[in-house]
C-alpha cells in the first residue's frame, strides 16, 4: 500500500508496531503458543528497521546531493515523489541549487574557454611557471617568439639563451627589463616583466615578453633623423658662409698680378674686403668650434650622487638665486610644497640646474609681458610618485614646436644652444624619471618633472 503523506506513513507504521509488540507479549503471556511469538518478534524487529530506514530517507537524499555538489557531478536530479508538501519543497529546492550549479559551472567554463583564447591569441608572449620550474601555461605568441612546440619545464628555456632563462628566474613580482637575445642569427630585444602570485599554495611567476626590436629600430631611425636635420642645419649656417666668402677672397687675390715677381700695392677697398671676409670666417669658425664643444658636453653629464633631502629646501636655494631676475621682470613667484615635509631622492645639485634652467626660459618668455606669474610646485602624483612642476602663464609654446624642444641644438631663441631641454631630459633619465611639457597657447605652459 503506497501512502501519499510521509506524516501518515509515520502514524501507520508506528501503529503497526505498537499492534504488533502488544501481539508479542500477548502470546507469550499465552503458553499455547511456542513458534507464533518468534515470528511476531521477526515481524517487530523488520518493522523497527523499516521504520528507522524509512527515517534516514532524508539524509540519504542530503548524502546524495552533498555528494552531487563535491564531485561537481551535476547532471542528476532528485525525485521525491510521495512524501508530502515538505519534502515537495525540499526535492525543488535541491533541485534548484543543482540548476544555479550548472549555470555557474557552465559560465566558468565559458569565460576559461574566453580566456584561454584570448591568451592564445594575444601578440605579447605569456609564460606561467611554478617555483620549481613547471610550466603550467605558454601562449602562441610565445611558442613563435621561443621557437618551440612544447614547453614542460622552465629550464628547456636554456638551449634558447641561457641569459634569457637567467633573467626570468631571477625577475622579482612587478620588475621589468630589457635583454638583448641572439637568436639565429637574429637579435631580439626583449622587453620581460614578472607578476608573481599565489594559486593553490604554489607560488606562480607569469612572465611577459615583448620583442620591441622594430620599435626601437624605428625610433631610433627617426631619433637620428632628427638629429642630424639639426646638426647639418647648424653646420650649414656655419659652412655656407665661410666657403662664401674664401670663394670671394679668392678671386680678389686671383686679380693681382704674381707672375712677373714685381710687387704689387693693394688698394685699401681690397685690404677692407679682405679683413672682413676673414673677420667673418674666423668668427663663423669659433662658432662651429663652440657648436662642436657644446655637442661633446652634451655626452659627458656626470654620474648622479643620489641623497634624500627637502624639497622646501631646494626651492628657497633657488628663490635666493633667480630673486634678481624675476624682480628685474617683475614676476609674481610662488613656490608651494605639498606636503611641507616632502623629501626626494636626487642628485641636488643636478635637479637644481634643471629647475633653474626651466625657470630661466619661463623669465625669457614673459620678458615683454605685463602680470607675469611662475608657480614653482612640488606634490604627490599618482601612484605616489615625486612630481614637481615649473607653470607659467606666458603666451605658451606651438604644438608642432613642442614635439622638438628635447631634441639636441633645437632651439627657438636667437642666442639659445639648444642643449639646455636636451640635458634636463638626460638627467631626469638617469635619476629613473621623466620630464615632460604641456601648453596652452597665451594661457599656461607645465613643465613637469617625474621623479
Amino acid at each position: 500500500m503506497v501512502y501519499r503523506n510521509f506524516r501518515l506513513r509515520i502514524i501507520i507504521r508506528i501503529i503497526l508496531l505498537i499492534v504488533s509488540i502488544f501481539a508479542f507479549f500477548y502470546i507469550i503471556n499465552n503458553r499455547d503458543f511456542n513458534i507464533t511469538p518468534v515470528l511476531i518478534g521477526m515481524v517487530v524487529v523488520l518493522q523497527i528497521f523499516s521504520l528507522i530506514h524509512f527515517l534516514e530517507s532524508t539524509n540519504r537524499y542530503l548524502t546524495h546531493f552533498l555528494e552531487s555538489i563535491r564531485y561537481s557531478d551535476f547532471t542528476r536530479s532528485f525525485q521525491i515523489e510521495g512524501l508530502g508538501k515538505a519534502y515537495d519543497g525540499l526535492k525543488e529546492a535541491f533541485n534548484h541549487v543543482i540548476e544555479d550549479f550548472q549555470k555557474i559551472r557552465a559560465e566558468k567554463e565559458a569565460n576559461f574557454h574566453y580566456l584561454q583564447n584570448v591568451i592564445q591569441h594575444i601578440a605579447i608572449s605569456l609564460i606561467a611557471f611554478k617555483k620549481n620550474g613547471e610550466v603550467i601555461l605558454i601562449n602562441n605568441a610565445a611558442k613563435r617568439l621561443l621557437k618551440i612546440n612544447v614547453l614542460k619545464d622552465i629550464e628547456a628555456l636554456n638551449s634558447f639563451s641561457t641569459d634569457f632563462l637567467k633573467c626570468i628566474k631571477k625577475l622579482r613580482n612587478g620588475e621589468k627589463t630589457l635583454i638583448k637575445v641572439r637568436s639565429d642569427d637574429d637579435l631580439l630585444q626583449l622587453m620581460v616583466s614578472a607578476k608573481i602570485f599565489k594559486l593553490y599554495g604554489h607560488n606562480i611567476s607569469l612572465i611577459s615578453i615583448q620583442n620591441i626590436q622594430t620599435e626601437l629600430e624605428a625610433q631610433e631611425l627617426e631619433a637620428w633623423q632628427k638629429l642630424i636635420r639639426v646638426l647639418t642645419h647648424e653646420i650649414m649656417n656655419s659652412i655656407t658662409p665661410i666657403s662664401s666668402l674664401t670663394a670671394t677672397v679668392s678671386h680678389i687675390l686671383d686679380d693681382i698680378d704674381t707672375t712677373d715677381n714685381i710687387p704689387q700695392e693693394i688698394d685699401d677697398e681690397t685690404v677692407i674686403d679682405i679683413r672682413s671676409a676673414l673677420s667673418t670666417i674666423h668668427k663663423r669658425s669659433t662658432g662651429l668650434i663652440h657648436f662642436v664643444e657644446t655637442y661633446r658636453n652634451l655626452t659627458k653629464i656626470p654620474k648622479p650622487d643620489f641623497k634624500i633631502f627637502k624639497v622646501s629646501e631646494l626651492f628657497e636655494n633657488i628663490e635666493k638665486l633667480m630673486h634678481e631676475s624675476l624682480s628685474k621682470n617683475e614676476i609674481v613667484y610662488i613656490a608651494d610644497v605639498q606636503p611641507e615635509s616632502m623629501k626626494i631622492t636626487a642628485d641636488e645639485q643636478l635637479i637644481e640646474q634643471i629647475i633653474i634652467n626651466l625657470l630661466k626660459n619661463s623669465i625669457q618668455a614673459m620678458e615683454a609681458m605685463k602680470k607675469g606669474r611662475i608657480i614653482l610646485k612640488a606634490s604627490i602624483g599618482l601612484r605616489s610618485r615625486a612630481m614637481i612642476q615649473v607653470i607659467d602663464n606666458g603666451p605658451g609654446i606651438l604644438p608642432e614646436v613642442l614635439d622638438m624642444i628635447f631634441i639636441p641644438f633645437f632651439t627657438t631663441k636667437q642666442n639659445g644652444s639648444g642643449i639646455g631641454l636636451s640635458l634636463s631630459r638626460q638627467i631626469m633619465r638617469q635619476h629613473g624619471g621623466t620630464i615632460t611639457a604641456h601648453s596652452v597657447l597665451d594661457k599656461e605652459t607645465t613643465f613637469t618633472l617625474k621623479f
